[in-house]
């Protein structure tokens, strides 16, 4: 069993505290997470899973392969608050 990302650059997405009418940041939404023998089951289960998703106005879904099972035990979360060189 592997596990996907489903994604969307369809929509709209601000910064944090934007108080402007535009856009302000190229998008890339993530529709959800779901796992499956390849990529076409692993959608069907997350279609299965969140059937709202059918209700949405998004069409275009891109899926990609996570390269770990249990994805989120492998998360890095990194701070562009803070600089550092990253090597």
């Amino acid at each position: 069993m592997n596990s996907y990302i489903f994604t969307s650059s369809e929509g709209f997405t601000y910064q944090p505290n934007s108080t402007s009418d535009v856009p302000d940041v190229e998008n890339l939404q993530v529709i959800g997470y779901a796992a499956g023998e390849n990529e076409q089951v692993a959608f069907q289960n997350l279609i299965k899973d969140n059937n709202w998703l059918l209700n949405t106005s998004f069409s275009e879904i891109r899926c990609l392969q996570l390269e770990h099972l249990h994805y989120e035990k492998h998360m890095m979360t990194f701070d562009l608050k803070t600089p550092q060189r990253y090597s």
